[in-house]
């Protein structure tokens, strides 16, 4: 029996200039199909349509080329597939698993400022941030229509405690079989009034329609997979293997970060180095984790 062909992917957002973490991941998955006798696919995740422009979109296809990343078939860009989107997004809404909500990240950050205050440990999720609340989970439908239908900006979020009832609590790692934990991220939003989507939704979506088999992508994202196989489990999708690799990190030991105006590619290009000086510098990086080992 002929093994179906594994299909990887990259998926960087064009919203910054790319760094040394991007080139990492980008060639990690190049280097993985190839091995594989697999494909190797490119996504731009331009669901922002506000940063994410065609002019850095053109430099981050320019900078891929420069580094020698290569990938099979024409890109698929998130902007152009807002349909498909709101598509699974209708199905959650069918069965009832997500609801409005309201509450801005500074009303959510002032409500759990009370409760630590008076010592009551408010949990945190994966990534640090205050777990919503979730009081709006509870509106009847004709509150919830009101929300929709008025001009306030509002978020659609997942009703985790439903969501868990009907799905599956593990993915597979490397290899090997890990338990999800998916409530520690607590209602995450899976939508936005002037955004059709958020990252997990239109991540799970593209991958199943894509027919991604291997996720090969950073740690930083690891533990955002708990949320994901519970989308896919819900959406009936199938789930694919995932490996998280390891981050460069810079000289404070903090992951790389367009935020951070982390060095860029463009920037190492313009400086005179070669894609070959570009690998070297990765190999390093990853050895002793940060910059000045270089």
């Amino acid at each position: 029996m002929v093994e179906p062909q594994r299909v990887f992917r990259f998926a960087p957002s064009p919203n910054g200039e790319l760094h040394l973490g991007h080139a990492y991941s980008a060639l990690l998955n190049l280097k993985s199909a190839r091995e594989a006798g697999g494909k190797c696919l490119l996504r731009i995740e331009d669901i922002d349509t506000v940063r994410c422009t065609p002019e850095l979109e053109k430099q981050m296809l320019e900078d891929l080329e420069w580094i020698g990343f290569e990938w099979d078939e024409e890109p698929r860009r998130q902007s152009e597939h807002f349909a498909e989107y709101q598509s699974s997004l209708d199905t959650l809404w069918e069965r009832g698993l997500v609801y409005p909500s309201v509450l801005s990240r500074s009303e959510i950050k002032r409500y759990v400022a009370k409760r630590d205050a008076v010592g009551e440990k408010w949990p945190r999720d994966p990534d640090g941030s205050p777990v919503y609340p979730g009081n709006e989970r509870l509106l009847g439908a004709s509150a919830r229509n009101s929300i929709l239908n008025s001009d306030k900006p509002f978020a659609i979020r997942l009703d985790m405690n439903l969501a868990v009832d009907a799905a599956r609590y593990e993915w597979m790692e490397s290899g090997s079989f890990v338990s999800a934990e998916p409530l520690k991220w607590g209602d995450v939003i899976l939508a936005r009034k002037d955004t059709p989507a958020s990252y997990h939704l239109c991540c799970v979506v593209d991958d199943a329609l894509q027919g991604i088999t291997d996720v090969v992508r950073g740690k930083d994202l690891y533990y955002a997979t708990s949320v994901h196989v519970v989308l896919q489990e819900l959406l009936g999708l199938i789930s694919p293997s995932y490996h998280h690799h390891d981050l460069i990190l810079d000289e404070n030991g903090k992951k790389l970060s367009k935020s951070l105006a982390s060095t860029s590619l463009r920037a190492l290009r313009n400086a005179g180095l070669s894609p070959q000086n570009v690998v070297e510098k990765m190999q390093v990086g990853l050895r002793c984790s940060v910059f000045r080992c270089w």
